[in-house]
């Protein structure tokens, strides 16, 4: 009998159903087993975050810079800058609909007095972390500018196996575990009587994030088609494939194969090709870092936490670098992310938890924007390059 495999949008849909389901008759005693793991995972993954910010950024970075030539650094400044106007594109269009949708009447009174709303865990226990965030984003900063500087590989094969090692910890443990955190938490939201409020807030984040990645689409094929000379829809039009492939796989580098074969139909010269959607998967995430900022806003709203342009530029330009060291796996870049969220804007475990529901629950979309938008930068790049040499 062929086992029936679920992706790990499934399981994360499965656990907000069944939580609110159990939640409506589950005795506080037993509830009360799901949020003592609650706190040990929530404990645990303050430990993990500072290694898996080093065992991610600094090999992605030594990567980078490793025989870095003109055509590397165009391709990487250009993925960098499309991150970022995402980022900011959000941010700015958030402040001008959000607020609007998630108003101070659906504020979580949970968010604001945790230990008076929801249930309390059995015990706790600490795990402090090695280093805090900040620190561990500073030293794989250091390390990973450090290995393009030196030429011994030594100490780069170190940080590539070290990487293998926080890889195989999120896609062995984190990520299996996450449904059972996120049941535990909807579980305790529906026994606090939360739960509407959130669900109503993922439905309109949801949407509002649908419509503002086709834009975003439409913009950096524009621009493509502007730099490149070609019909701007032609292009998109011939990078769908790509786009419904992600939907699928949930993963960039998975879709790497149909990303390069629809880039070439965009007449992209075929060395330009296999260079730049390959190394786009890795950094250019300009989807993923959408969803993470609409997210953030979202929650922050709801959690009645201050939410401004100053606040964010920070932090939008932080989340631009890290998504770098986003490993390719389902759901990996907001692990990647949850160390920025918690040193730049303050979240708690709660506010995290909320994230990552929501942030799965939309990941293929953002998947399917990344390696799409990986089609307009390959355009941009020939045009650049063949500039380049013609001078």
């Amino acid at each position: 009998m062929k086992k029936i495999k679920i992706s790990l949008l499934g399981k994360v849909a499965l656990a907000i159903g069944l939580g609110i389901v159990f939640g409506q008759f589950l005795p506080e005693s037993i509830a009360r087993v799901f949020v003592t793991f609650n706190s040990l995972f929530g404990e645990f993954l303050k430990f993990v975050i500072p290694l898996i910010i080093c065992g991610l950024v600094a090999p992605a970075i030594g990567d980078l810079g490793k025989g870095a030539g003109k055509l590397l650094i165009l391709t990487a400044v250009i993925a960098y800058g499309s991150t970022l106007f995402s980022g900011f594109f959000t941010c700015l269009s958030g402040l001008a609909v959000l607020p609007q949708i998630i108003t101070s009447n659906t504020e979580l009174s949970v968010m604001q007095n945790p230990e008076e709303m929801m249930l309390r865990p059995f015990f706790t226990v600490g795990m402090p972390p090695v280093m805090d965030v900040m620190t561990a984003l500073l030293l794989a900063f250091v390390f990973g500018i450090g290995l393009t500087l030196i030429n011994g590989t030594t100490l780069q094969n170190a940080f590539v196996e070290f990487r293998d090692i926080i890889v195989r910890l999120i896609e062995s443990i984190i990520i299996p575990l996450l449904p059972i955190h996120i049941f535990g938490l909807f579980l305790n939201m529906t026994l606090s009587g939360q739960v509407a409020t959130i669900l109503l807030m993922f439905l309109k984040v949801i949407l509002f994030i649908f419509v503002l990645h086709i834009l975003l689409l439409l913009i950096q094929f524009t621009i493509a088609g502007i730099v490149g000379h070609k019909n701007p829809f032609k292009l998109l039009k011939n990078m769908m494939p790509a786009y419904a492939t992600a939907l699928g796989t949930q993963s960039s580098a998975a879709t790497i194969p149909v990303t390069l074969q629809q880039t070439l139909k965009n007449d992209v010269r075929e060395a330009i090709a296999v260079f730049v959607v390959p190394l786009c998967a890795t950094i250019h995430l300009a989807g993923s870092t959408m969803k993470i900022v609409a997210c953030a806003m979202a929650v922050m709203l709801i959690a009645d936490m201050p939410v401004s342009l100053v606040e964010l530029s920070g932090f939008i330009c932080m989340l631009g670098i890290t998504m770098v060291a986003a490993p390719g796996v389902p759901g990996g870049a907001i692990m990647a992310a949850i160390g920025v969220l918690e040193s730049m804007l303050g979240f708690d475990e709660t506010l995290q938890a909320l994230m990552i529901a929501l942030y799965i629950a939309m990941d293929s979309f953002g998947t399917a924007c990344n390696v799409t938008g990986d089609g307009a930068i390959a355009v941009i790049v020939n045009r650049i390059s063949a500039k380049g040499s013609q001078n």
